[in-house]
């Protein structure tokens, strides 16, 4: 048996073995809940036309199919969850987001969603202020910063 048919047998055994695996926890564990339509309503209300054009359609060409995995298991699932009211999670992403680093287009587009759900400038200003001594200065100036534009976009856009 070649090494390329014994890798093949390997894997078939492991998928077996995984089904085998998962059908032993059916029934133990909450379904999940994914509403596509649901998923795209929560985009239309989070993100205003700008935003949705500055991310989605050329990731779209560049992934096809994933666009439509993220806003079904993100914005139709877990957005969807009990438990927490948006503004809550709008400011548990501006944390992640600007902790992370070096996801400004999308802690912009978090920024301009945040804003579009009622939370003024001044509550936004502060989390990011608030996250300096947590994440680190530097990260919390570069959230600053993206927040920064995501207002003179948001003023622009008003103009």
């Amino acid at each position: 048996m070649t090494d390329q048919h014994q890798g093949r047998t390997q894997h078939q055994g492991r998928t077996q073995g995984r089904t085998q695996h998962q059908g032993q926890h059916q029934g133990q564990f909450a379904p999940a809940t994914f509403d596509r339509a649901a998923g795209y309503a929560l985009l239309d209300e989070l993100q205003d036309a700008a935003t949705r054009q500055a991310a989605l359609p050329g990731l779209e060409t560049l992934a096809p199919g994933f666009v439509d995995w993220i806003v079904t298991a993100l914005f139709g699932g877990t957005y969807q969850r009990d438990g927490l009211a948006l503004r809550d999670r709008q400011l548990l992403n501006l944390a992640a987001l600007t902790a992370l680093g070096g996801v400004e287009p999308q802690l912009v587009g978090h920024v301009r969603s945040s804003l579009r759900i009622g939370m003024t400038r001044e509550e936004i200003v502060e989390s990011l202020v608030h996250l300096a001594p947590y994440v680190g200065v530097p990260k919390a100036l570069a959230g600053l910063r993206a927040a920064g534009q995501a207002f003179a976009a948001v003023a622009a856009a008003e103009r």
